[in-house]
Parts: C-alpha cells; structure tokens; sequence
C-alpha cells in the first residue's frame, strides 16, 4: 500500500467526524483495524476505510451491536451483509409504525386541545349550543353497550370492559376515547351512557363527513352532560331543525391538558335536517 495515502488518526478523525477515542476503541475491539502502524504503533488508514467506517456508523445509528459488526465486518460477504441489513429493515419498518402512530396520536391530541381552547373562550356560563361547520371525523366504534349499561350508576366497568376488550377488536385507546349514540333520543335518555365507545383514530373505518352540525358544548366530568341534550333540542326545534344521529361525544380538554375535572371539555356533534313543512 502506497504510504503517501494513508491518513494519520488524526486526519482521518477531521475527515470522518469519529472521534480518534472511538478510532482507537474500534481498533482495540477489532471492529475497524488500521490500515498500516508507523513508529510508536501510531495509526495510519486508508482512503477506502472511509466508507467501512460510514457502513460502520450506519449500522450503529440503527441499534445493530458494536459484537454483530465485528463479526459481519471479519468475514464480510454479500449474502452475510444482505440478511443483516434485511433484518434491520424489517426492524425499522416496525419502528416506522410506531413513529407514525405517535406522530398520528399526537396530532390528534392537540387538534383537540386546539379546538377546546378555541370553545373554551365562547363558552357562556359553561354551555354552548350553535350550528357548527366540523371537519370529517373518523373513528373506530367498539361493540355495543348492553341495555343494563343505561341505568348503571357509573360507566367506569363498561368502559373497562371496552378497554380491556380493544386489542382484540383492533382498537388503539391510545387515540382519544368518547361516546357515540344511533341517534339524539337515545342521547336524551341516557346522557353519559353510551351505546358505544369510540376510538377517535384517523384511520378508523366509521366517519362522520365535513359539513354542519349541531354542537353542544359542555364543562364538567366524565359523563356529566347536565342540562346540554336539552338544550341542544331545544335550539333545533326553535330553528326548524331535527336532529339526525348518529352522536358523537369527545373531550377536547381532559385530565391530559386539564388538571380540575370540574374543567374538563366536552363536545356533542350531531348531524341536523329541515324540517319538513306541512
């Protein structure tokens, strides 16, 4: 080997970006030995091993064992190099998945905080009532409520049971979880009693188009809807409305933005008609 191209540890430490201690480590370890020693056993290195060290680093950014490298890198082959690296792939797709479902519940969790605040400054004497323009909806419905469910004095063990059920229903609760009713009579008759539970996943298969809908707004915990299903038919009757279900429930501020449940947001969507005149 030409000596008048080999780099000393340290040019080749400038032109790499690797520290001359990991240099050494990595020489010591037998995962990327110099090229040449001169006097004092001082290291020298070829132009090539740039890209063995890239490779090298490559690899180490991908969670792939400093002892894996050594021993793809002593007796390196294409088939060897190809399974390695179809093995990561396979790992980074799974990591992918998940960073694109955290992205997904991120963004979702501060749209809704988004548009609770926004409500939040309208809000009269903690409840509103209007129509209002909403964005499509996607959601993933979890099974029906049983009728018992409606005169339960909480709906903490059905939705237990919803949650403890989710996996095998593909269902992420990771994803904001709410309400949803066939239609506003039932909304009426048991306010905070769902006929199901609902995981607000933008990939879900259920959806509610873009386009106006009466809205409820409400402060209060878990279930406490107060006087607002009244209201919301109240406002509708006055306007010539009907409401057409299905319903929908989400807290837009809950105990993840809000640390008083006295506090918390919820909204009430529901689709609307004229009514017909006689």
């Amino acid at each position: 080997m030409n000596e008048s191209t080999l780099l000393s540890i340290k040019e080749f430490s400038k032109f790499t970006g690797v520290s001359q201690s990991a240099l050494r480590y990595y020489d010591e370890i037998g995962l990327l030995p110099p090229a040449a020693r001169g006097e004092n056993n001082y290291r020298y290195y070829a132009p090539m091993q740039i890209t063995t060290l890239k490779f090298v680093n490559v690899l180490i950014e991908l969670g792939v064992p400093l002892s894996t490298i050594k021993d793809m890198n002593a007796a390196r082959a294409p088939e060897k190099v190809m399974d390695l690296l179809k093995r990561q792939e396979a790992k980074l797709n799974r990591r992918l998945d998940e960073l694109r479902t955290a992205f997904s519940i991120i963004h979702t969790l501060r749209g809704n905080i988004q548009d609770g605040l926004s409500a939040d400054n309208l809000l009269n004497g903690g409840v509103s009532v209007k129509i209002e323009e909403l964005d499509e909806t996607r959601y993933i419905l979890g099974p029906k409520t049983p009728e018992s469910f409606k005169a339960a004095p909480t709906f903490y063990e059905e939705f237990v049971n919803f949650c403890n059920s989710a996996e095998e229903n593909r269902i992420n609760i990771r994803y904001p979880i709410g309400g949803y009713y066939e239609d506003f009579d039932s909304l009426l008759k048991s306010p905070g009693r769902p006929d199901r539970f609902v995981s607000y996943d933008p990939l879900g298969n259920s959806v509610n188009s873009a386009g106006k809908y009466l809205v409820g707004y409400n402060r209060g915990y878990y279930g406490e809807f107060g006087d607002l299903p009244r209201k919301m038919g109240d406002y509708a009757e006055k306007r010539g409305l009907t409401p057409k279900g299905p319903v929908c429930v989400v807290y837009l501020l809950d105990e993840i933005s809000v640390k008083d449940p006295k506090c918390f947001l919820l909204r009430v969507s529901s689709g609307v008609v004229k009514k017909k005149k006689n």
